[in-house]
């Protein structure tokens, strides 16, 4: 009985220790997916970089997910995945492909550590060129 308890704590600590570990939260992948500024937005910084097809600047959690909202009604999400991500000290990126009804972008996502948690602080959103 103690041997499955212990059994049964290290996996809940390894489980805890993973996620919190995580440099890109799943739910960012499942935001792009559904084309949802709002869930997004739970996982932006309060300050962060934002350009969206030329459009650039530095702007607050609020206006991001105004300008993401707009740019998600102007181009209806058929599917999102991510090409290629890396970690390196407490920063860490994605390179995705979003494709729309009309058109394919890339996207560019970089992450900061802030206290425990990696959220986004640039979010580059570029048509893309193939």
């Amino acid at each position: 009985m103690e041997k499955k308890i212990l059994l049964l704590i290290t996996g809940l600590l390894f489980t805890t220790l993973t996620v919190w570990a995580q440099a890109k939260p799943v739910g960012v992948i499942v935001a792009f997916k559904k084309g949802s500024a709002t869930e997004l937005s739970t996982y932006l910084g309060d300050k962060l970089d934002l350009s969206i097809q030329n459009r650039s600047g530095n702007v607050d959690k609020q206006k991001a997910t105004t300008m993401l909202d707009a740019f998600f009604t102007q181009n209806k999400v058929k599917s999102f995945n991510v090409n290629h991500e890396g970690t390196k000290g407490e920063s860490s990126f994605f390179i995705g492909t979003l494709v729309t009804e009309t058109e394919k972008f890339r996207v560019n996502c970089f992450f900061k550590r802030i206290q425990n948690k990696y959220l986004i602080h640039q979010i580059r959103i570029d048509k893309a060129n193939e």
